[in-house]
């Protein structure tokens, strides 16, 4: 049987009409996929204080966290996520209950890490090497770009460790943005600099931000 074939099958037996509870019927049909082995990768939305975001994860763990703005769209991440995972991605947002939950408490102030599986399949090893260092920095702390390439055993690939940490396809769950320059500069973010010192600022607190 085909997936499209499945698709079908299941939108009939979950009742996917749509009429009296949309959201229901969804939910109904995001589980019948699952138990289908339809669903690899499920996404939901969440909203923070810097902006919305799209929240997603395989069976591994979180694969995706992305900053949906004017630069970067929804379909764009679903899409890239369709290519370089698996198509079979859908809306679930039941299986990212947890994700959504730990960031609400992350951003307000009432966690400081989260406890998540990740799953880094997403990206290349040296950059794997480079975001597993980079997650054990306790919040509040920061270590630079070239500090993270000793520790790593690459002295010399401070750049390396720059291109690699502005590839994490997991920000705030993975915490580049405790990596910054030497000397005191705050250094690039996927998500722009902007969200960047918010992130910094708010792990030490400041009053600002309460």
């Amino acid at each position: 049987m085909s997936d499209r074939e499945l698709i079908d099958r299941i939108e009939r037996a979950s009742g996917l009409d749509g009429k009296a509870n949309p959201g229901a019927a969804l939910r109904r049909f995001a589980d019948r996929a699952q138990e289908e082995g339809l669903l690899d990768v499920a996404y939901a939305m969440a909203d923070s204080p810097l902006g919305e975001l799209l929240v997603a994860a395989t069976d591994r763990g979180v694969v995706r966290v992305a900053y949906i703005d004017e630069h970067v769209g929804r379909e764009e991440v679903l899409e890239d996520l369709a290519r370089r995972v698996s198509p079979r991605v859908l809306e679930a947002p039941a299986r990212l209950d947890d994700a959504r939950r730990q960031l609400d408490d992350y951003f307000g102030g009432r966690r400081a890490e989260f406890d998540l599986p990740v799953d880094l399949s997403l990206v290349a090893p040296f950059t794997d090497r480079v975001l597993t260092r980079t997650a054990a920095i306790p919040p509040g702390q920061v270590l630079t770009y070239g500090e993270v390439a000793a520790e790593i055993g690459h002295a010399r690939a401070a750049r390396a460790v720059g291109n690699a940490l502005g590839s994490n396809p997991i920000p705030i769950v993975v915490p580049c943005h405790r990596v910054v320059r030497s000397g005191g500069g705050l250094g690039g973010y996927t998500g722009g600099t902007h969200r960047k010192e918010h992130l910094l600022r708010l792990e030490r607190g400041d009053a600002a931000l309460r």
